[in-house]
């Protein structure tokens, strides 16, 4: 297996990114921040190790030779005895092609190329993972860049939220977008302290039309309370019942995460 493959380099990937962009008067794509999430399922204990291992001795490493900073490492709250456990991986790069680049000077890295050895080489009897999903995503038309929390508790006690907005139509998904950055539901999240650490568009993945974004706390009570705030909020009371965004979500997807002591983030 090509580790660089790690990163979204596939040309239907591409295509789709191309097309989901208007181009500006001298026919380059506007400048935006890209976000790759990837997702790593695991089952075992050995295989946790393998990936944890291949994340904090190869794979950060080497992004980070490379520029990239504020990569966020997270797993999944509460599935110690889950079938299927995540490992989730925050990329933000502030162009598309990075990731490109990204792939080709990993494939040329002789350190990171020795040190994720062990990870690479597998055998096909014993695995380091389940499967791997990665989702493109581009920053919301505000320019809302990724941001580092504000949290002072211990790592294991914070809850990261990951939340996924899908829409019936890609009409009402724009809608849908169009309440969080002209409605101004972004500016309520900040004003309530959400420590927000992106929100985008998927524009590559397996549930489109559908943004996701990402919001922090120093524990679940906290997390609980900051919602029965923002359910309370008579902005958000107000937003919510205007006619001209209704209907605009059809399906929530909501994981709990942590951060590991490695992460960026």
């Amino acid at each position: 297996m090509n580790l660089s493959r790690f990163l979204i380099v596939g040309v239907l990937s591409l295509f789709i990114v191309l097309l989901t962009f208007k181009t500006g008067s001298a026919g380059r794509l506007p400048r935006h921040e890209f976000y790759q999430l990837t997702i790593i399922h695991f089952q075992t204990a050995a295989q946790e190790h393998s990936i944890d291992s291949f994340l904090q001795q190869a794979y950060l490493p080497a992004l980070h030779k490379e520029g990239v900073e504020k990569i966020g490492v997270f797993k999944g709250r509460a599935n110690d005895t889950s079938a299927n456990k995540i490992i989730c991986v925050v990329i933000p790069v502030r162009a598309f092609d990075k990731l490109f680049q990204l792939s080709a000077a990993l494939a040329k890295n002789k350190d990171y190329q020795a040190a994720s050895t062990p990870y690479a080489d597998a055998p096909y009897s014993s695995p380091p993972y389940t499967r791997i999903e990665n989702i493109l995503l581009q920053d919301f038309p505000t320019e809302t860049p990724l941001q580092a929390p504000s949290l002072n508790g211990p790592r294991k006690d914070r809850v990261y939220e990951l939340r996924s907005y899908e829409s019936p139509t890609e009409k009402l998904f724009q809608n849908k977008v169009k309440m969080f950055t002209a409605g101004d539901e972004i500016g309520l999240f900040k004003r309530l302290n959400f420590n927000a650490i992106f929100y985008g568009q998927v524009i590559a993945g397996s549930k489109m039309p559908n943004l996701m974004y990402m919001t922090s706390f120093e524990n679940m009570a906290d997390r609980d309370a900051h919602w029965k705030s923002f359910g309370d909020d008579q902005q958000w009371k107000k937003l919510s019942a205007l006619p001209e965004y209704q209907h605009n979500v059809s399906h929530i997807d909501i994981t709990f995460l942590y951060p590991v002591e490695y992460s960026d983030l």
